[in-house]
């Protein structure tokens, strides 16, 4: 407890926030200074360092999130490679910014299994999430304080254990005079939106539907796995929107689901893939045009979510992976032309980096017992503090 305590008094922290999202591409180091906590909470970026999962890791993390066979001992030795990684990924980082140690570390894991809605199992109702990445480890060998496993204290009060990233969104982006969204397009596509002086109970909050999670898929089905990902939207680019697919994915009746809602691989993942297959062969879609209506989809997805929750926001800011493809980027402005779409990177940040600040930001809350979840967002019954704290 001396070592929390400490960092506690201290009037600044040196913080990594860590995160690897659904499309198990890599794991995203942010590090960060943070003073205060709470509304009082300020953050100076300092450095950002993404590793990405060698292939065949990648695969198998993929294999398990897709609920494929599996035995406890990969669960297990994989819990373990991934705090290996986390631990290798904070190293470079560190280096890269010329520092010698951290005082506290938030890692989100990788997401393996998330179902927010009690299901039927063993004759019982059970709602879950499981996302895995040995903090042990990290505690270990930075003799740090870490965090981890933030998501299932929330599901324990009856919330969907997501999003988690707009109560951060709330304490850094909020502003009087503008309804601001935040969109991150990582696997999956999620949105806050922050009336102007809204309170923490204004909030709006929620899964899109899927970020680059099908164009993801389908370009690594289309190019026999040379591809993991349409670099800069350039082969969606090349195709045409079809309309009958593009109907098609908009039937899905997550889409006009009211928030609170979270969604995952679960939901579109590889047998979504294959009924989207399906749907191209029966239409004789090529696959060029699959991929640039998915493209659109997502996209389109994103530009609905606020004529959702009759909220339009004045500004849109993107972050993730997908703020890097033109084509998805261009779509979005074309679809919410009274809408100011920007980057991250527009606002001198890093889009990459956001999800990471905002696990280091959530680490800090907890080491305070501040509340981190928004119950208007996720549904829980009450606030509470998140978290699984490993001290050394």
């Amino acid at each position: 407890m001396h070592s929390l305590l400490a960092l506690l008094e201290k009037p600044s922290r040196l913080v990594i926030g860590l995160m690897s999202g659904t499309s198990a591409d890599a794991v995203d180091a942010s590090l960060v200074e943070i003073s205060g906590h709470g509304l009082s909470t300020r953050v100076k970026p300092l450095a950002f360092h993404s590793e990405p999962f060698p292939l065949q890791v990648r695969e198998k993390i993929l294999s398990l999130a897709g609920g494929m066979p599996a035995t406890a001992r990969e669960f297990s030795q994989m819990s373990f490679l991934l705090g290996q990684l986390y631990v290798q990924c904070c190293e470079h980082l560190l280096k890269s910014a010329g520092k010698e140690h951290v005082d506290l570390i938030g890692s989100h894991g990788q997401t393996l299994w998330h179902v927010p809605v009690a299901e039927e199992y063993l004759s019982y109702q059970v709602s879950s999430t499981f996302q895995t990445g040995e903090a042990s480890l990290l505690c270990e060998r930075f003799s740090c304080v870490a965090v981890s496993d933030f998501r299932v204290r929330d599901i324990a009060a009856g919330g969907q254990g997501a999003p988690l990233v707009p109560y951060v969104d709330y304490l850094l982006y909020r502003t009087e005079d503008e309804t601001t969204a935040l969109q991150n397009i990582g696997g999956i596509g999620n949105i806050s939106l922050l009336p102007p002086g809204c309170a923490p109970e204004d909030v709006i909050a929620f899964d899109t539907g899927p970020g680059n999670m099908l164009m993801d898929q389908w370009i690594a089905r289309m190019t026999n796995g040379e591809y993991q990902f349409d670099p800069g939207g350039f082969y969606a680019m090349k195709g045409k929107i079809s309309e009958s697919l593009l109907s098609f994915l908009l039937s899905d009746p997550y889409l006009n689901k009211q928030p609170p809602k979270t969604t995952g691989r679960e939901h579109f993942g590889p047998e979504y893939i294959a009924k989207i297959a399906e749907h191209a062969h029966t239409e004789a879609i090529p696959d060029i045009d699959v991929l640039r209506t998915l493209t659109h989809f997502t996209a389109k997805t994103i530009a609905d979510a606020g004529q959702l929750v009759s909220c339009i926001p004045d500004r849109l800011i993107v972050s993730g992976g997908g703020a890097k493809n033109r084509t998805l980027m261009q779509d979005l402005r074309e679809l919410l032309p009274s809408t100011r779409v920007l980057t991250q990177e527009d606002l001198g940040m890093s889009s990459q980096a956001k999800e990471g600040i905002a696990f280091a930001v959530l680490a800090n809350e907890a080491i305070f017992a501040s509340c981190g979840n928004m119950p208007n967002v996720t549904g829980a019954r009450h606030p509470v503090v998140m978290g699984k704290i490993s001290l050394p």
